[in-house]
This record gives structure tokens, C-alpha cells and sequence, in this order.
């Protein structure tokens, strides 16, 4: 079954709003419309999730993008309710990736999978000045480096969602290197935005199956 056409247009909406985010930055906006305009992204992805969804992983998929726009929304006011959102998204998206586990793995990509945990985890403990904050942030990462590890070795096109965890990971990773090395660095909450809104965009996609519609291939080669 081919992506339907409202399906279509809620992910061209959803490119429109994650990508010119960053424009209204600095417009002085107020509070209210510029937090609409940073979850409505994601917001939007859940919304084509739910629609072209046609069995549990299809509600799996909208609610793990369903959290994401809800944590996006909530960190504006408080770093950990919006941090709770996200780490229910991850749960759940684990809970999918790991329903829809790839047959074989290759030992780089099972490598791969075993490395990015341990490493992200000793990473996000290492990066905050404050080391009162590091064990929270090692806590979080666990999560999303779980998720991430989760996504890689599932039978989702790698080159999209497995790519894009992998960039979820990479956005929170410089989140908490703005709380040591990076602490004032101008460019980073680009980096960081762009990173997380096109990795939830590719996991989206790759999930969805791009130009299909509500369809994983079975038959995907591990790449």
C-alpha cells in the first residue's frame, strides 16, 4: 500500500517546521508560538505515523514520535519532564526494534551495536563541568544509546532509521558537551536541533518504509 497523499503532506509540513525552527530563534517570538513551532515537527511525524499505522509497531512508531514532540515541548519549561517524555519514547521505540530484530548480523554491525552503550554512556559521564549532574546524564544516555543500538541491528533500512538513532544519539551528546567543553559555543544548538530533528525525520521514514507506505521488507539485506 502506497504512502497516502495527506500522509505525504504532513511529512513535507514536518520538513517545513524542524527545518526553519532555528529561523525564529532569535525573531522574539513569544513563549507560546515558538514552542508550537519546535514541536510541531515531530508532532507531525506522529500524526503520519498514526495514520498510515495498520498494526501494533505502526502505534509503536506514533507514539515513540508522539513522546519525541512531547519532550521537545516540555524541556522548554523543565529539563526533566521533558527528559521523562524522551525516555518513555525510548522504551517504546526498543520495544519495536527489538520485536523486529534483522536475522543476521554482520560482526561489525554487532560490534557496533555491543560498543555504542558503554561508550555513549562513559562519554555523557565524562562531558558536564558539574560533576554533580554527570551520573543523570549517564542515566539518559543509557537510554537513548540503547535505543540506538536497538534501531542498528533491527530489520529497518540501517541507512535510515539506523542512521537517524544514530544522530538522535550524536544531538544528546552534544547537549551534554554544552555542559562542559562546549559551554557557550554559538554553534552548537544548531548542531544539535539539526541532528535531532533529521534523525527522528530518517527513523520516521525508515519505519514508515519511504514511497511505500506501512510496509518493513522482510527481504532487507543487512547492509
Amino acid at each position: 500500500m502506497a504512502l497516502g497523499g495527506v500522509s505525504r503532506g504532513l511529512l513535507i509540513a514536518s520538513l517545513f517546521f524542524g527545518l526553519s525552527y532555528p529561523l525564529i530563534w532569535n525573531l522574539g517570538w513569544p513563549e507560546a508560538a515558538s514552542t508550537a513551532g519546535k514541536g510541531a515537527g515531530v508532532a507531525l511525524l506522529a500524526l503520519a505515523a498514526a495514520i498510515e499505522a495498520r498494526d501494533g509497531d505502526g502505534w509503536r512508531l506514533t507514539a515513540v514520535m508522539g513522546f519525541g514532540a512531547l519532550g521537545d515541548i516540555l524541556l522548554v519549561s523543565s529539563m526533566t519532564t521533558g527528559a521523562i517524555a524522551f525516555v518513555i519514547g525510548h522504551i517504546i521505540a526498543i520495544w519495536l526494534y527489538l520485536r523486529n530484530r534483522r536475522a543476521r548480523l554482520s560482526p561489525s554491525q554487532r560490534a557496533l551495536a555491543l560498543v555504542v552503550i558503554p561508550g555513549s554512556v562513559l562519554i555523557a559521564w565524562l562531558l558536564p563541568a558539574d560533576r554533580a549532574q554527570a551520573p543523570g546524564v549517564a542515566i539518559y544516555a543509557l537510554f537513548v544509546a540503547a535505543m540506538a543500538a536497538a534501531a542498528w541491528i533491527s530489520r529497518f533500512p540501517r541507512y535510515r532509521t539506523g542512521i537517524g538513532a544514530m544522530m538522535f544519539l550524536a544531538s544528546d551528546l552534544f547537549i551534554f558537551a554544552r555542559m562542559g567543553p562546549l559551554e557557550g559555543a554559538a554553534w552548537a544548538g544548531l548542531v544539535i536541533w539539526l541532528l535531532y530533528y533529521v534523525g527522528q525525520m530518517l527513523i520516521a521514514l525508515g519505519v514508515l518504509g519511504e514511497k511505500s507506505g506501512w510496509r518493513v521488507d522482510q527481504s532487507v539485506p543487512a547492509e
